[in-house]
C-alpha cells in the first residue's frame, strides 16, 4: 500500500512539473538524431523544429541546411514526415500507448557541416500554450487558473486509470506466472520420479540376471 502511494505522489509530482521536451543540439550533415517520449493513447502531441541560422537574421540560411524530419509511432506508422525543410511542426492524437519516435536527419553535404536544431515536443496537458492564455485579460486570470487547474486534474485521473491498467496487468502477469511455474514444478517431479523408477527397474533386472538377488 505505501509503494502505490508512493507511486501516487511521484506520478502527480510528474504531471505539475514541467514535462516539455525541449532542447538544442548539434548534428554533423549526413547524420541522424533520433529522441522518444512516452505518449499515452488519446493524449495530443505537439512539436516543432527548426534550424537555427548561422548567419545574421537578415540572411537566409545555406543551402547545406536542410533536415529531414519523421515522426512514428510504437508500431512504426508514420505520423509525420517532411524532406528538405529547415522549419516545422508537427501533431498527432496517441493511438496507443507507447514511445513515440522523431528522427531528424542532416541531408548529406560536403564539405560536412554542423547544424544546430531546436526541438521542442510537449504532450498531454502540456501542448496548451497557457502564457499566451493568460495574457489576453487581467480579468480572465481566475478562469485561466480553473481551467489550468481542471486540465492538470483531469489528466491526473487519465495516468491514474492508467496506472491502475498496468498494475492489473502485472498482477495477472504474475498470476499466470506463478500457474506456469507450479505445473513446472509438478512437471520437473513426475519427470525426476519416472527416471528413479526407471533406474530402479534396470538396477533390479541388472542384478536378477547376475543372479545377485
Amino acid at each position: 500500500m505505501d509503494l502505490h502511494r508512493s507511486s501516487i505522489v511521484l506520478l502527480i509530482l510528474s504531471i505539475l512539473s514541467p514535462a516539455t521536451l525541449s532542447m538544442r543540439y548539434e548534428l554533423l550533415s549526413g547524420h541522424t538524431k533520433c529522441i522518444s517520449e512516452e505518449i499515452h493513447a488519446n493524449a495530443l502531441s505537439v512539436g516543432k523544429y527548426s534550424i537555427v541560422n548561422p548567419n545574421e537574421e537578415d540572411h537566409p540560411l545555406p543551402d547545406s541546411h536542410k533536415i529531414t524530419v519523421r515522426v512514428t509511432s510504437p508500431q512504426g506508422t508514420a505520423y509525420h514526415e517532411a524532406d528538405g525543410v529547415s522549419t516545422g511542426q508537427f501533431s498527432l492524437t496517441a493511438i496507443e500507448t507507447g514511445d513515440y519516435i522523431t528522427c531528424i536527419s542532416a541531408v548529406d553535404h560536403k564539405p560536412e557541416t554542423m547544424l544546430i536544431i531546436d526541438f521542442d515536443w510537449r504532450s498531454g496537458v502540456h501542448t496548451k500554450d497557457w502564457s499566451s492564455v493568460a495574457k489576453k485579460s487581467q480579468v480572465e486570470m481566475m478562469e485561466f487558473e480553473v481551467k489550468k487547474l481542471f486540465d492538470t486534474v483531469t489528466s491526473i485521473h487519465d495516468e491514474m486509470f492508467y496506472l491502475r491498467d498496468r498494475e492489473e496487468e502485472m498482477q495477472e502477469l504474475n498470476r499466470s506466472t506463478n500457474s506456469k511455474m507450479a505445473w513446472f514444478s509438478f512437471l520437473s517431479l513426475g519427470v525426476c520420479l519416472s527416471v528413479a523408477g526407471l533406474q530402479f527397474w534396470h538396477l533390479k533386472t541388472f542384478f536378477q540376471k547376475k543372479k545377485l538377488i
